[in-house]
């Protein structure tokens, strides 16, 4: 059997270029695009080339894009999006970039040049905003050119030791082989209830996508972290403002990590709570290994802070931009901005690169490639 042929990708709202990353070498990335200049700029260190163009997805037209893609990528910006009724255009904020990128999908169809399959990944709240209505108008959206469409809710967790539940949508203009349709762990009940509260009509256009089970991760936050000579630690009244910011509960999982006395990691995130009908700033830790889910450092309040045990002693710090990285599943050759914060900007705002190839192992390219050799049989 013929080997199969290079599969063509756009990538838009690229940030750091993660899911290219994780398409891999069977994958070519015709056009690229990202509103943001410091991640437009990563992306440009890691991928020289001139596949990338920098600004608002809306000032884009179908003219910019080459060719026909075989996958159109959109990791579509998930602050307060509202889907439903959402063509506002520039006026609409970053949730109305959605729409931006769908105009482009249109004009393609219009011309005869449609992406052969889409992926559409955010957050997991996309599947039940607004009642479902954001998630219904994005499905009827997608089925007004002709493609059919599925959910899965995949968290990162299952690859690499980071929380990061997100929700990928799948759609295509080819008929799926019968082996990419059926049961998976991934049709989480967000995603059946997501499915239950569609029209019918679109309900006649859903795919059971099957990617088959994930890999068992084999990797604790704990191997990912820099040397502890190479980091810069908290002062000890830092750790102690930190710890007494704990609830009970938070503080006695920290005193019995400490009096084990062997060397544990915790992955610690401030976040406010209402407690007794007021706000309260809270710090909460875990120590199973896994990191919580990470975000953009704005002002450096949703950084995530690393919490060791070792000895009896208790030390916190911060986690660095290439801890960042590699929670990402990013390669240490990766070219990150010099700051701590600005790498963390351009990793917190990706797609985690092991679930991007398990999708393009297990689903888009027997979907792309098997189809390619239908057509030419």
């Amino acid at each position: 059997m013929s080997r199969a042929r290079t599969l063509i990708a756009y990538e838009f709202f690229a940030g750091g270029g993660m899911a290219r990353a994780g398409l891999g070498e069977g994958w070519s990335t015709a056009f690229a695009n990202d509103l943001d200049p410091l991640k437009a700029k990563t992306y440009r260190a890691n991928w020289p080339g001139d596949d990338l163009v920098e600004g608002d997805v809306w000032a884009l037209d179908a003219a910019r894009l080459p060719g026909r893609a075989d996958l159109a990528w959109a990791s579509s910006p998930c602050q307060d999006f509202s889907l439903a009724g959402g063509r506002a255009g520039l006026k609409g904020g970053r949730s109305s970039a959605f729409w931006g990128f769908w105009k482009l999908i249109e004009a393609l169809a219009g011309e005869g040049r449609a992406p052969r399959a889409l992926v559409i990944e955010n957050v997991s709240g996309l599947l039940s905003s607004h009642g479902g209505a954001d998630f219904a108008a994005l499905g009827e959206a997608v089925a007004a050119q002709g493609y059919r469409f599925g959910a899965l809710e995949i968290d990162a967790a299952a690859f690499l030791p980071q929380s990061r539940p997100r929700v990928f949508i799948i759609a295509t203009r080819e008929p799926p082989p019968p082996g990419l349709i059926g049961d998976s762990a991934f049709h989480t009940p967000a995603v059946r209830q997501a499915h239950a509260a569609l029209p019918a009509a679109l309900k006649a256009k859903w795919l059971w996508w099957s990617p088959g089970a994930a890999p068992r991760r084999n990797t604790e936050l704990a191997a990912l972290l820099e040397p502890d000579a190479a980091v810069v630690w908290h002062r000890p009244d830092q750790t102690q403002h930190l710890l007494s910011l704990m609830a009970p509960l938070h503080q006695a999982k920290v005193e019995q990590a400490r009096a084990s006395g062997a060397r544990q990691v915790g992955a610690v995130f401030r976040r406010t709570r209402i407690e007794n009908g007021k706000s309260q700033q809270r710090a909460e830790v875990r120590f199973d290994g896994v990191a919580g889910c990470l975000r953009t450092p704005r002002g450096g309040s949703s950084r995530q802070i690393l919490l060791i045990a070792e000895g009896g002693q208790v030390r916190t710090r911060l986690l660095s931009g290439r801890e960042g990285a590699r929670l990402m599943g990013l390669h240490d050759d990766y070219r990150l901005p010099k700051s701590a914060n600005g790498a963390l900007h351009v990793v917190g705002d990706g797609v985690a690169v092991p679930v991007v190839r398990f999708l393009a192992e297990r689903l888009l390219e027997p979907l792309l490639n098997g189809a390619s050799r239908i057509a030419a049989e």
